[in-house]
């Protein structure tokens, strides 16, 4: 068997479909009986699709009445990058847009478990110039423009690929979006200079949206066209070309006309939206991706980053739910790019409604001239009853104390600007919980005699990780493996792991 050769990225493909143990995990009895009930083949057709800003991934499998229906959503340990698609090498955004998936791109040998390639750049990517390669969806919750899943995850994920292959499917779409292209998202992010991208994917997420079949996917003039087909009078099926002009094609009116409706419908809302002055999402600038809620909640100091988070007492209480999964110890959070957030622009740029002011940043020691005349008769007529005795404790007690009256500056006192290192102090305040309040603790003055604290047992970040992982649904952590294959050993930790490349 020839051997695979690892390249620098996020893995390899090119290998057998299945040739360990990992790679031929089976199906876990959880996911068979949803399929009965949702009346699927265990072989039949799949479908995947991504979405940033909830951190989740869906699987689709067509039913015995030739429509998709979803079969299960899996959040997504870790995505890198920002909203919008991927650019050039090295610029760390995992893809947007349409991909098909071939059994030469799954890979059971991945230094990430299992894993299988996006196919970035598509015909569309590459006419605009982008470049980037291996972009993987794997396991391992580690991302350099991946979509990171757990290692239990991707082992059923790859396992519903590896079927719907053996089932004759001779590739699968993958759609990756920004978000769920509903209009409240699309409001949000109207200011975003990937509207347009957003626009024209959205064209096919509304296909797949009102057909529940896989959108046929073209490109022609450097753009995506859906469902496309010979037009009446063509007497052979048209040629697209990326780069090319468009041939003459038509798309089936059933689907035009459903289309049509929904796209009418979404944008009613989306102008009720904005004329009511739905705030605009703000731009995190800096911020490396995005965690699900659910694995943040397990990492101490964890963040969700880029997609949808939960505040307070709702991240605690996830803090006790079970993960789907194994967290490896090595996981990073998301967390803010200091380089890019020093040379951000100043806060007061960002657009008003954008920002919500927090109730903290109210000063109590702030003067108010207008109340000064009623200050000084005050303190007059106090002076007054203390000559003649008629003083009293709660009088004396209205009186601001010097302390407070000192810190108040004057009124023309010149603004200093927000410096690099104050920006970046405060957005990593912002964007690292926890992180204002040791700050807090270590400037407060510390008593003369403190309390003895006990001692603190240590936090184990990720349990021993199994040698295999084949099942989320059937309860992560517990090790299977098949007769006489070898045992898989488990992985080393990201960085390391590209040492061999290097």
């Amino acid at each position: 068997m020839t051997a695979s050769v690892l390249l620098a990225g996020c893995d390899t493909d090119q290998v057998s479909l299945a040739n360990n143990a990992k790679a031929n995990q089976p199906v876990p009895p959880k996911l068979l009986a949803a399929m009965v009930e949702k009346d699927m083949d265990l072989q039949s057709p799949i479908l995947v699709r991504l979405f940033k800003q909830e951190a989740e991934l869906e699987v689709w499998k067509q039913t015995r009445n030739g429509q998709f229906a979803l079969l299960k959503t899996y959040p997504i340990c870790r995505w890198s990058g920002d909203l919008g698609p991927k650019v050039r090498e090295g610029d760390r955004q995992a893809p947007e847009g349409f991909y098909s998936i071939n059994p030469s791109q799954m890979n059971p040998q991945s230094a990430y478990y299992l894993s299988f390639n996006t196919g970035y750049p598509n015909a569309f990517d590459k006419a605009l110039g982008r470049t980037g390669s291996q972009l993987m969806v794997h396991g391992d919750c580690s991302s350099r423009g991946c979509y990171a899943m757990t290692d239990e995850q991707i082992a059923e994920i790859y396992s519903l690929g590896r079927e719907s292959f053996f089932g004759g499917q001779k590739a699968f779409q993958l759609q990756a979006y920004p978000f769920r292209m509903t209009p409240v998202n699309m409001a949000r992010h109207r200011n975003n200079p990937n509207m347009p991208f957003w626009k024209m994917i959205k064209e096919g997420y509304d296909h797949f949206e009102v057909t529940r079949q896989e959108p046929k996917v073209d490109f022609c003039e450097k753009k995506y066209v859906f469902d496309a087909t010979r037009a009446p009078d063509a007497k052979r099926d048209p040629v697209f070309d990326a780069s090319a002009k468009c041939p003459a094609y038509v798309i089936p009116e059933d689907v035009v006309a459903a289309v049509r409706g929904k796209q009418a419908r979404d944008e009613a809302e989306y102008a009720k939206l904005v004329a009511k002055g739905t705030p605009v999402a703000r731009m995190n600038t800096g911020i490396d991706g995005g965690m699900n809620k659910i694995f943040a909640a397990k990492i101490p100091e964890g963040s969700t980053g880029l997609s949808e988070g939960a505040e307070g007492t709702t991240l605690q209480m996830l803090a006790m739910a079970k993960a789907p999964g194994t967290i490896p110890g090595h996981v990073n959070p998301p967390k803010p790019n200091l380089d890019a957030v020093a040379s951000a622009p100043a806060p007061q740029e960002e657009p008003v409604v954008a920002v919500s002011a927090p109730a903290t940043s109210t000063r109590v020691a702030t003067a108010q001239p207008a109340e000064k005349p009623q200050e000084k008769s005050g303190g007059f007529f106090s002076n007054l009853g203390r000559k003649m005795g008629m003083g009293s404790s709660e009088t004396t007690a209205t009186t601001p104390p010097p302390q407070a009256t000192a810190s108040v500056a004057p009124a023309t006192a010149p603004v200093t600007p927000p410096t690099a290192a104050s920006r970046l102090k405060a957005a990593v305040t912002r964007f690292v919980p926890g992180h204002d309040k040791k700050e807090a603790a270590k400037e407060a003055p510390k008593p003369a005699v403190a309390a003895a604290e006990p001692a603190k047992p240590a936090t184990r970040l990720a349990q021993t990780r199994p040698t295999l992982k084949p099942s989320v649904s059937d309860g992560a952590g517990e090790a299977t493996q098949i007769m006489g294959a070898a045992p898989v050993v488990s992985s080393n930790s990201f960085e390391s792991r590209f040492g061999a490349v290097k």
